[in-house]
């Protein structure tokens, strides 16, 4: 079986375009940060470096030094797929992010976001 092509592109392609989606709400990319870390597990000099190695989306998962328990709270539909219906674990966290990513873009308040 042939691999998405997403999980070979390279997540620092993506990032500035969920940057992007933030800032025509309003938001900052600080904020899109701390979703990432939040999701990842990484530090924020733990993300400028995965960004700047141009590491790939399957890697970047991959490498998470501790993927949050609390992702399993984030429902929803994203793109036209149900978050919680999809199967393969690598598109889950990347739909995960995206469903993160767009509920702030919505104005959602950053601790509903983060399930806090």
């Amino acid at each position: 079986m042939t691999k998405h092509r997403l999980y070979t592109m390279s997540f620092a392609k993506v990032h500035p375009l969920y940057v992007a989606k933030a800032e025509r709400k309003g938001r900052t990319r600080a904020e899109v940060d701390k979703i990432i870390c939040w999701l990842t597990g990484y530090t924020q000099p733990g993300l400028d470096a995965e960004l700047a190695r141009q590491t790939s989306f399957e890697d970047f998962f991959a490498q998470a030094p501790r993927l949050n328990p609390s992702r399993d709270l984030v429902t929803g539909v994203v793109c036209g797929v149900r978050v919680e219906n999809v199967e393969d674990p690598l598109m889950k966290e990347i739909r995960i992010l995206d469903k993160l990513v767009d509920e702030l873009a919505k104005g959602r308040p950053m601790e509903k976001i983060l399930r806090q």
